[in-house]
């Protein structure tokens, strides 16, 4: 059987090793328009134990990325210039580099054949797989070219945000809050790897044309943002890659498979950054996927059916949170006269699925702060 992967991201490369791995004697190829060594982004964050599912079905895999990730036990906001801590709330992070570097070894070591630096129009030029993978991205060419079938949907958000590095450190994942004559920006920012941070600047449209980076080119956008965020990065520049600013696109598919083509991670659907699961799901994508093989064979049809019908109900409760953290901050502008410890307990409310019980449960320290601060409003006004 052969098997045709479109996108050597971490979800086309973690399926690869997979299914070769469980059917040595398949033929699994994977193409990649990009070099070996090009990445768009920094770091990818996991939340804490999002790693997990990798223990029954790699735990090779999940040994090399604990050992190679960096650990927090908190999160953080900072609004205002005040911290504040949420305990229980644990994230991991690794260079998207490193992990793409881990999982190309791996497949090789298994006999993965990898072809990059090859372009497609549309699955045709693969010839007669028996079996093609769209894991090329939010852009998919597997997608695009049976637009009409998948039925996808794509909604943009207005806010826009940029994908910046700096060699500044941080303690942890946080949410930096800040202010100027133009507007209001947040930066998503967590250390993932040695002396490297990823650094994701986000402002609302108003904010962004007031400061005119629609004008500006990448180095006076950098010089821009690293003025907003000078408290923060403390006089570590920030570092550009492909950082353009965009608008993030919520995508998703209505069909996930047609015929022998089948779209996993950001080909199939887009999860907000906010919520740091989506490398996560395109991860299990792949594992998932496999599975259906395992138990379907060679059948590919039922393999597919397979596949949609475990994967499709946690996907869509996750995209709905996902998407819920993404309208939040398309309003964070509304949220900025807040006092701190309000922002960032309406941060941990907004998906909707978390209550004052759950959130005593799982961060009691940061709750405790809440409460007291809801008291000491209520004597005030009890007071006045």
């Amino acid at each position: 059987m052969h098997v045709a992967v479109v996108g050597a991201g971490p979800a086309g490369l973690l399926l690869s090793l997979l299914a070769k791995r469980r059917n040595p004697g398949w033929r699994v190829t994977v193409i990649e328009q990009n070099s070996a060594d090009a990445t768009y982004g920094y770091g990818v964050v996991f939340s804490e134990k999002a790693l997990g599912f990798l223990e029954s079905s790699e735990p090779g895999l999940l040994s090399v990325l604990t050992a190679a990730m960096q650990h927090w036990p908190i999160q953080r906001i900072v609004h205002r210039d005040e911290r504040v801590d949420i305990d229980g709330n644990g994230f991991s992070a690794i260079g998207r580099l490193e992990l793409l570097r881990v999982l190309q070894g791996l497949c090789v070591e298994a006999g993965v054949s990898i072809e990059y630096e090859r372009s497609l129009e549309s699955p045709e030029a693969l010839g007669r797989p028996d079996l093609v993978v769209g894991a090329d991205g939010a852009n998919s060419v597997v997608r695009r070219s049976l637009e009409s079938e998948f039925q996808p949907s794509i909604e943009h958000l207005t806010n826009r945000f940029a994908w910046y590095g700096t060699s500044k450190e941080f303690d942890c994942l946080t949410l930096t809050f800040r202010e100027n004559e133009h507007g209001a920006f947040v930066a998503h920012h967590y250390r993932h790897g040695p002396g490297m941070s990823t650094f994701v600047v986000e402002c609302d449209a108003g904010t962004w044309k007031r400061a005119e980076l629609d004008r500006k080119s990448d180095a006076e956008s950098r010089a821009y943002c690293e003025r907003v965020f000078a408290p923060d990065l403390e006089g570590h520049p920030l570092v550009s890659n492909k950082s353009t600013w965009r608008r993030f696109a919520l995508l998703s598919n209505r069909r996930w498979f047609s015929g022998n083509c089948v779209l996993i991670g950001d080909a199939l659907r887009t999860v907000h950054f906010s919520i740091g699961s989506g490398t996560r799901l395109a991860l299990e994508d792949a594992i998932a996927l496999d599975a259906a093989f395992g138990a379907a064979g060679e059948d590919v049809q039922a393999a597919l059916a397979a596949f949609e019908r475990a994967r499709r109900p946690i996907v869509e409760k996750l995209l709905a949170a996902a998407n819920a953290s993404s309208y939040w901050y398309e309003r964070f502008v509304d949220r900025m006269s807040d006092e701190p410890w309000q922002l960032a307990y309406d941060y941990m409310i907004r998906s909707g699925r978390m209550t004052d019980e759950r959130l005593r449960q799982l961060s009691p320290k940061f709750m405790a702060r809440v409460d007291l601060a809801r008291s000491g409003r209520a004597s005030r006004r009890g007071t006045a």
